[in-house]
């Protein structure tokens, strides 16, 4: 009685190729964490509150308002080269539109202001987890901003007290005399005040974070994209069953 023999399965057939093992999926790597708003509410806010305070002790302390409405300048000098002398400071850094006409200036910082605050917003949920010096160095510059613009609402101007000279500051400004002769030849640094540091030290901090994000860059990951399947060949011989293979030659008897 003759056994029958079941066909070999396609994948056992010694005349096809095996098939090439499909490549194992690889689990997305997690986003990385972006800095919290909390981190930016706490540094502007902190330096916020420090500007308006200290604003508030040189508007009550760095100036005596006598019975008939007239002011008396009270500066308190620190070091020979440091003092703290009230100033209203109408125009923007170095005096810019300090003589302009009300109704030019105020609306210019307002809008200036305005601006800067909202790109400093939208700008921080895209800081990267490694771009340190940016994650300090915007909510600076938003405290700082936000200290100014309420002095502007408030009282049209900004507060002013701290009052630096130096010689250096003169040679500068004999300097920029020789360009433009009307700049007023002083060792005076131009009065400034708590949120002017803190916009100074932020932007000094965002200028390093333009040389250190390149760094960054340069040494981030790449993707590594799998090389794909070899495909089989079309043209595969089909294997023959034993049982339909012609029987292999038999010797006759013996002669």
């Amino acid at each position: 009685m003759i056994e029958e023999q079941k066909p070999e399965s396609p994948v056992d057939a010694p005349g096809l190729p095996s098939q090439p093992t499909p490549p194992t999926p690889v689990a997305p790597s997690p986003a990385p964490r972006r800095p919290s708003y909390v981190l930016l509410a706490i540094v502007a806010g902190v330096s916020l509150a420090a500007d308006l305070s200290t604003k508030w002790w040189a508007l009550h302390k760095l100036e005596k308002i006598m019975p008939g409405g007239e002011a008396f300048s009270q500066p308190r000098d620190l070091t020979p080269w440091l003092s703290l002398v009230l100033a209203r400071n109408r125009g923007g850094a170095w005096g810019l539109l300090q003589t302009a006409d009300e109704k030019v200036r105020l609306p210019f910082f307002l809008l200036i202001s305005a601006l800067a605050i909202l790109f400093i917003v939208s700008l921080y949920r895209r800081v990267h987890p490694q771009q340190h010096a940016l994650k300090w160095g915007l909510p600076l510059v938003l405290g700082g901003a936000l200290g100014n613009l309420i002095d502007r609402i408030r009282y049209q101007w900004v507060i002013d007290f701290i009052d630096y000279r130096a010689v250096w500051v003169r040679h500068l400004n004999e300097g920029i005399n020789k360009i433009w002769h009307t700049h007023a030849v002083t060792d005076h640094w131009p009065t400034f005040n708590v949120a002017d540091i803190a916009i100074c030290i932020g932007v000094g901090l965002m200028a390093i974070d333009m040389f250190t994000s390149r760094r960054i860059a340069r040494h981030a990951p790449r993707a590594l994209v799998p090389a794909p399947a070899t495909p089989v060949s079309a043209t595969v011989e089909p294997s023959v069953p034993p049982s339909q293979a012609s029987p292999p030659p038999t010797s006759g008897p013996g002669i």
